[in-house]
């Protein structure tokens, strides 16, 4: 493996391995031009992730484990999104979604409408929007409890 210097947004200038990288081939909404990105932990913090651009330093996201606020989330991915990235089961496909974080951290949103599939075998990537009502693209970082008295 070969071992790249990148500088970041967050993290100043940083080394990393070029296995870490993950292709987007379309690029992401908004950013077609950006096709190389990592997924670096934030020191401390094992909840969210940045996933920074390798050619842009000024470009990262802060992403998180959907799973984490919602344990029923679910996506159905397309064939055309399989077979793009490659998945050939379960197990190879990471999901993240973006977070915009506010003041106070309880207004903070998760994107659950387009999250990022990422297969983590192939290291290739795409923001999938999902083709449902199910999920809003600002939904609350802190879900409602559904239980009675809480």
């Amino acid at each position: 493996m070969t071992e790249l210097n990148i500088v970041t947004k967050y993290l100043g200038d940083i080394t990393i391995e070029d296995g870490q990288v993950i292709n987007f081939p379309s690029g992401i909404p908004g950013f077609l031009e950006e096709k190389e990105f990592v997924l670096l932990n934030i020191p401390g913090n094992p909840v969210f992730q940045f996933l920074q651009s390798i050619h842009s330093s000024d470009l990262a996201f802060i992403v998180t484990n959907p799973y984490h606020f919602y344990t029923d989330y679910t996506v159905k991915l397309d064939d055309s999104t399989i077979e793009s990235l490659q998945i050939e089961s379960e197990k190879d496909v990471l999901i993240a979604t973006i977070v915009t974080l506010k003041e106070p951290f309880d207004a903070s949103t998760i994107n659950l409408k387009a999250p990022i599939i990422i297969n983590q075998k192939k290291m290739l990537g795409k923001q999938f929007i999902l083709n449902s009502d199910d999920y809003e693209s600002k939904a609350s970082i802190k879900p409602a409890v559904t239980r009675e008295g809480v």
